[in-house]
């Protein structure tokens, strides 16, 4: 469609939710919104750059990124109103307005028996937005003024709304009268939450009312690193924003929900940053936080202006993507293996179309994705698929995991890598939901296995590998992981390093160089291989502020 009619002038001022100095900074040029992305803005801006530097502490095999787009139309929205008070570990209770980032807060966590306990954790991001008010009133006269998304954790129930959501088909769970909520308390809550005390539901607090004020206000929020805190003497949700968020060079501000910020201009900057004489060729990823092949690429055609000015700098770099917009560019990406390093990566967890729709809804089904492997193998490229999420019970088993891998040897796939689900803060409480309602028989075992919390128990992931390994072995991938010598294929044997279900399939990924330079008899610039250089792990389960699913997925 035209999206040159669909410009907000520049007489609308901000937007709902968006300071216009804050767009101005980062150079903004004109809005755009459009029926085919309904509540979403675009905000086209005149970058100042395009390299991000990710830190070394994370541990992910690649050190820069670049990510044309800014921003995500799925953000969790719950908030709190700002004189919400938020217990700290040394006693005090700051209102939430006061808090900065770094500051320690009291928050909770599974113990191995899988009961909650309070945990001394820190405020990983801070920002504010407005939404309509809801007031929920405690049988103790405790009152907590927040969105009607935010989530309070109730005894019995778990994690569940302020408020009912009609537009939810899913029928969301929200408060009720018959709901007590977990937490110290008010008064002397750090007597009551001390760390490693168990966190309790008490009969003071007991839902008496929960009110729609009628008006929108101001709100806040923050992120914890236990994706919880105590606020007003109640364990409450907050919005998880994913750690990576801000040294990928997205931010959690109030350009976040359902803004996307496009930069304009993207492939001229990179260019300029990749001439730097400083610049020593380092292996550049792309799709590591937002998907760069994401539906809005095919308006905007950033892509191949970021491909071509990373192949004429002599720069390797990798492509994690979902979409199938990929293939517009594959003659473009071959054109660039023929000078650098490329690696390319795509994530398939389902064999079975129906359930893939019922998990995945709206996102490329498994023939659309194979048949993608399929075209990046044509053009002559490498294509590493990350089976990823499996899902306990529903896709671990054999039979499952034997069509799906078939599917994947027979498409070319290059390597493979197997990594079960992740149920963090926020993808926790709807998937539980939904396999509740769709697969009841499985949500016992489900709270076996993640009885600790977010990561499978390693007794899972440990049967779940040796049921793999011998089907990887079959179909000629070997290991699920980069191998230290194997180049792009994955499929001959050489000295393997131990195996990780964080890990990075063959051909997905280009590592860091160990003897960059120019090969003149190739005519192309070498790094060392592919693989060579790759870490210890791709940012595995016990990394800090990363797991393989924050990356990729």
């Amino acid at each position: 469609m035209r999206w040159e009619g669909q410009t907000v002038g520049a007489d609308d001022g901000a937007l709902p939710g968006l300071e216009r100095a804050g767009l101005a900074r980062l150079g903004l040029v004109r809005t755009v919104r459009t029926p085919e992305f309904a509540d979403v803005a675009f905000h086209e801006v005149l970058a100042k750059s395009a390299l991000s530097k990710v830190p070394a502490a994370s541990k992910m095999p690649f050190g820069w990124t670049v990510n044309p787009y800014r921003g995500c139309s799925h953000a969790c929205r719950y908030c709190l109103s700002p004189e919400t008070l938020v217990l700290m570990t040394d006693g005090r209770q700051v209102p939430i307005r006061d808090l900065r980032v770094g500051d320690a807060v009291v928050g909770t966590e599974l113990d191995e028996q899988g009961r909650r306990r309070y945990a001394e954790t820190t405020v990983l991001a801070w920002w504010t937005t407005r939404r309509r008010a809801h007031r929920v009133t405690l049988a103790d006269g405790t009152r907590v003024v927040a969105s009607d998304d935010h989530r309070f954790l109730s005894d019995g129930r778990g994690w569940v709304h302020v408020a009912r959501d009609l537009t939810d088909l899913r029928g969301r769970p929200f408060l009720t009268t018959h709901d007590r909520l977990v937490g110290p308390g008010p008064g002397d809550s750090a007597v009551r939450a001390a760390a490693g005390m168990a966190a309790v539901a008490g009969d003071g607090l007991r839902v008496t009312a929960v009110e729609d004020l009628g008006f929108e206000q101001d709100m806040i929020d923050i992120t914890t690193g236990t994706g919880d805190f105590v606020a007003n003497g109640v364990v409450s949700h907050n919005c998880f924003a994913r750690p990576t968020h801000e040294y990928l060079d997205l931010d959690a501000g109030r350009d976040f929900d359902s803004q996307v910020v496009v930069k304009m201009n993207v492939d001229a900057v990179l260019r300029a940053e990749l001439a730097r004489p400083s610049w020593q060729r380092e292996p550049v990823a792309l799709g590591t936080n937002t998907d760069p092949y994401q539906r809005a690429e095919g308006r905007y055609r950033l892509m191949p202006g970021i491909i071509g000015a990373l192949a004429d700098s002599g720069t390797p770099f990798s492509i994690l993507t979902k979409g199938t917009l990929l293939r517009r560019d594959l003659p473009l990406i071959a054109e660039a293996a023929r000078r650098v390093e490329v690696g390319l990566g795509v994530s398939l967890a389902f064999a079975d179309e129906e359930l893939q729709q019922s998990v995945e809804p709206g996102t490329p089904t498994p023939r659309a994705r194979l048949d993608l492997i399929r075209a990046v193998r044509a053009a002559g490229l490498p294509c590493g698929v990350m089976v990823a999420p499996v899902l306990p019970w529903l896709t671990d088993s054999r039979d499952h995991l034997r069509r799906l891998l078939d599917a994947v040897a027979d498409a070319g796939a290059t390597g493979v890598t197997v990594v079960p689900l992740h149920l963090k803060p926020g993808t926790r409480e709807w998937y539980l939901q939904w396999l509740e309602r769709e697969h009841p028989r499985a949500v016992a075992g489900y709270g076996r296995v993640y009885a600790r919390g977010t990561y499978a128990l390693e007794a899972y992931r440990q049967w779940l590998w040796d049921r793999v390994e011998p089907l990887l072995a079959e179909r000629g991938f070997g290991s699920s992981g980069h191998r230290a010598r194997s180049g792009a294929t994955g499929r001959y044997a050489d000295e393997l390093r131990p195996h990780d279900d964080g890990d990075y399939p063959a051909g997905s990924i280009v590592a860091a160089a160990s003897a960059a330079g120019h090969d003149g008899r190739a005519g192309r610039w070498r790094t060392g291989g592919a693989l060579d250089g790759m870490p210890v792990d791709g940012g595995g389960l016990e990394v800090a502020a990363a797991g393989i699913e924050q990356v990729l997925f």
